[in-house]
């Protein structure tokens, strides 16, 4: 049986799955296979003896033939795998991958060329649409992204409030285009001269994490008007979430809530500090001093029907300026250690910062950002508010 099987070399020669032609170092076609033939729509005497393979090329390909393809074939003997296109007789084009090899004589000089022509159809065909699904992806990404871009705006102030003798910065870093960030801040008037702010970063990215966010912010604004003490305001923001989020997907976040308020008629304020699990503040003090506000063992929001909530009071006199800030500025790696930026380094940044103002504070902390590059990869937002220093205090 296995005799039976076996091919005349010249039937296989014609018929075999791809093309076959051999060339007269001058490029006349000296041979070619039956497959060819019926490719291109050519008779045999159309082509033998009468035209060179670059006559089969297009003109762009006749184009790469003079300049790449024959050039590399003399100096390697032997060029793989190229992509061209055959011009049928019909006017029609062919995509083919092209290997051809010098065949040499015994003293080594080269006698003539040979070509196996591979068609490539459907190679084409699939890279057209691998090309198209590509483009789809990329302009669904871009889609995805702009969509992002708008969400994100929506869970951010369009405007900071006016508070008047208080300087006001805030900044939001989006480490991903492709995610929204759970990170929001806020800033707005409360009765009796009195003004509510708040930070905080929400568990998780992506539209989950903003469903979160928008309830937080509205929550926290709506408990400050029912209840402005910043504990009572955090202690409603856990009963919310405990009650909107109580199943197999419970949803937290950090949060630090402020109360402002002028004290005395000097023009400096008054600030009550809530914190639930989040970072602490930073007061960087006229004086040049720098430091953390205490807020220790705050409660993550959301996690306990109780969580306890971590209180403290400062007084901002002029020149001081309290930043707050999420932990996508301290958790950033660093290309120095590689490492995490932490919490020490931004304690000595901050020393090295005072005393200074709120735009000044927020641009550094934007400069900051900017030296980590991909290092930052959760979003970060800050916010810092100053008590500016009086003409007398500024000469001096």
């Amino acid at each position: 049986m296995f005799s039976a099987l076996l091919e005349d070399a010249e039937d296989l020669y014609e018929n075999a799955p791809c093309g076959y032609l051999s060339t007269l170092l001058d490029g006349r076609i000296a041979k070619i296979n039956t497959t060819l033939l019926d490719w291109l729509g050519y008779e045999r005497g159309d082509l033998v003896g009468r035209k060179t393979f670059s006559d089969l090329l297009t003109v762009g390909g006749r184009l790469y033939h003079e300049t790449h393809f024959a050039p590399l074939l003399r100096m390697q003997g032997e060029i793989s795998g190229i992509a061209l296109e055959l011009k049928a007789a019909d006017g029609s084009r062919l995509p083919v991958l092209v290997t051809s090899i010098v065949k040499t004589g015994s003293d080594g000089q080269p006698l003539l060329i040979r070509t196996t022509v591979f068609d490539a159809r459907d190679r084409r065909s699939y890279e057209t649409e691998l090309l198209r699904a590509r483009q789809e992806s990329e302009r669904e990404r871009e889609r995805l992204k702009r969509l992002n871009a708008t969400l994100q705006k929506t869970l951010l102030p369009p405007a900071l409030a006016n508070v008047p003798g208080l300087d006001v910065a805030a900044h939001y870093h989006i480490a991903s285009t492709d995610e929204v960030g759970g990170d929001f801040y806020d800033l707005f008037p409360l009765a009796a001269g009195t003004w509510g702010f708040f930070l905080g970063d929400v568990c998780g990215k992506g539209a989950a994490a903003a469903a979160v966010t928008s309830l937080a912010r509205y929550t926290l604004r709506a408990a400050a008007v029912y209840d402005p003490d910043p504990a009572a305001v955090l202690a409603n923001l856990n009963t919310v979430l405990n009650h909107e989020y109580n199943g197999d997907e419970p949803r937290f976040c950090t949060v630090i809530f402020g109360l402002l308020a002028p004290d005395g008629d000097e023009g400096c304020f008054r600030v009550t500090l809530a914190s639930g699990g989040h970072p602490p503040a930073l007061l960087l003090r006229a004086d040049g001093t720098a430091d953390y506000l205490p807020t220790p063992e705050g409660q993550l929001i959301g996690v306990l029907p109780d969580a306890y909530i971590a209180t403290t009071t400062v007084r901002l006199d002029h020149g001081d300026t309290l930043l707050l800030h999420t932990d996508g500025l301290t958790e950033a790696h660093t290309a120095s250690t590689g490492g995490r930026y932490g919490d020490e380094a931004l304690l000595e940044f901050a020393q090295a910062l005072a005393p200074t103002t709120a735009v000044d504070a927020v641009a550094a902390i934007r400069d900051l950002l900017d030296t980590f590059g991909t290092g930052v990869d959760d979003d970060t937002a800050v916010l810092a508010l100053n008590v500016p220093r009086t003409t007398g205090e500024e000469q001096t």
